[in-house]
């Protein structure tokens, strides 16, 4: 048994000590601000403008009334304006992480062909340095 704990610890201590939980770990954190911020961007300035639009309505607070209240217990509602914002919220996450993505790969794409180029270059000299010695 301690064997088995002793193993246990030291795959552990393997699986932190490796670059990918830091960075794992600093993803999570950059996505718990990153969440807070676009979750602002939607209550405070998108909705707004567009409960504005909508006749000053608080779209948040948009519901259908399922049941009615009775002295013994509340409404019973469906919080349609809640999932408007919520989809709103992801629908600017998802926008951000596409470019973000999308200004990666073109990245990746430019390094890949000037990785080439170099060793594109690279084998023309070469064979040029065979050709002068050839002669």
């Amino acid at each position: 048994m301690k064997k088995k704990k002793t193993k246990f610890f030291s795959d552990f201590k393997d699986f932190i000590s490796k670059g990918n939980i830091i960075d794992l770990a600093v993803a999570v954190v950059i996505g718990g601000a990153f969440n807070k911020i676009v979750t602002s961007l939607v209550n405070d300035i998108i909705m707004p403008v567009i409960s504005l639009i909508a006749g000053k309505v608080n779209v948040s607070d948009l519901n259908v009334e399922m049941v009615e209240a009775t002295a013994d217990s509340p409404a019973v509602t469906l919080n349609y304006g809640v999932f408007i914002q919520n989809v709103i919220d992801f629908l600017i996450v998802a926008l951000t992480i596409f470019i973000i993505l999308r200004a990666f790969v073109k990245l990746q794409n430019i390094r890949q062909l000037l990785v080439k180029n170099d060793k594109d270059k690279e084998a023309e000299e070469a064979g040029e340095e065979k050709t002068q010695e050839n002669e």
